[in-house]
Order: C-alpha cells, then sequence, then structure tokens
C-alpha cells in the first residue's frame, strides 16, 4: 500500500502531489495492477488533508486511465507505467554514479551533494519541486 507524504510548503497542489506519488509508486512496483488505494478517509486521518482532495486526486488518476473506482469496494489501480529507468544497467543510473563519484573526488559531502541536487532540480523541474 502507499503511504501519502504532502509537503504544504512546495507549491505544488495538495491533489497533484498525491497523484504524482502513485504515479511514482506504479513505476517503482510498490503499487501494481488490482492493488486498492487507501480510503479518502485513510488519507485524511493519515495526512491531515481534506477527503474531497484525495477524492479530486482519484478523479484524475480515473481519468488518465490509471485507476477505477468501484461503489462501495474502493479505488483501484487499473494500469501500470512503465517503470523507471533506475535498475544497475540504466544509463542514467550510470551516469549518475560517475556525477557522484566525481563530486566525491572533488571533496563534496553528503549534504552539499543534496543540497546542489536539489538546486539544480529546483531550475530543471520547477512545478515539482518539494521544498
Amino acid at each position: 500500500m502507499v503511504v501519502f507524504r504532502i509537503n504544504r510548503r512546495s507549491g505544488v497542489a495538495t491533489y497533484l502531489q498525491i497523484v504524482r506519488q502513485v504515479e511514482q509508486a506504479l513505476r517503482m512496483g510498490a503499487l501494481e495492477v488490482g492493488d486498492r488505494l487507501p480510503t479518502a478517509a485513510q488519507v485524511a486521518a493519515d495526512t491531515k488533508v481534506n477527503p474531497n482532495t484525495t477524492l479530486k486526486a482519484y478523479r484524475e488518476l480515473e481519468r488518465a486511465g490509471l485507476a477505477e473506482v468501484r461503489q462501495g469496494a474502493g479505488t483501484f489501480i487499473t494500469r501500470a507505467l512503465a517503470p523507471a529507468q533506475e535498475g544497475p544497467d540504466s544509463p542514467l543510473r550510470a551516469s549518475l554514479t560517475t556525477w557522484m563519484d566525481e563530486a566525491r573526488s572533488q571533496g563534496l559531502t553528503g549534504e552539499e551533494v543534496t543540497a546542489l541536487f536539489r538546486a539544480v532540480h529546483s531550475a530543471v523541474f520547477p512545478a515539482e519541486t518539494d521544498g
């Protein structure tokens, strides 16, 4: 089951954060076709988000063909997404590993690498910045 993490300072609408987290869980294999999403009441209790916000996210997932609302049963995943390019043989992973090795060889700490990554991420994906 997916556990939603809401960042109220991110500038990203809460319902979109839920949609993106479901999409990411699908890409990573944490959610699969047939899995049931938590109820709006469960999400509200866990995240202090209005249940209507969760319902809006679930409607967006349904519109995208990723989920289906079954009256009285819940919301279920109906389609998988292509997995993220993250395997050990992924070209992106290899490039990132090379970059991380270079950053370490230049004396950057883990915190400095994270700060640099966040700065670049914010510049490249401004609408997705988590703060």
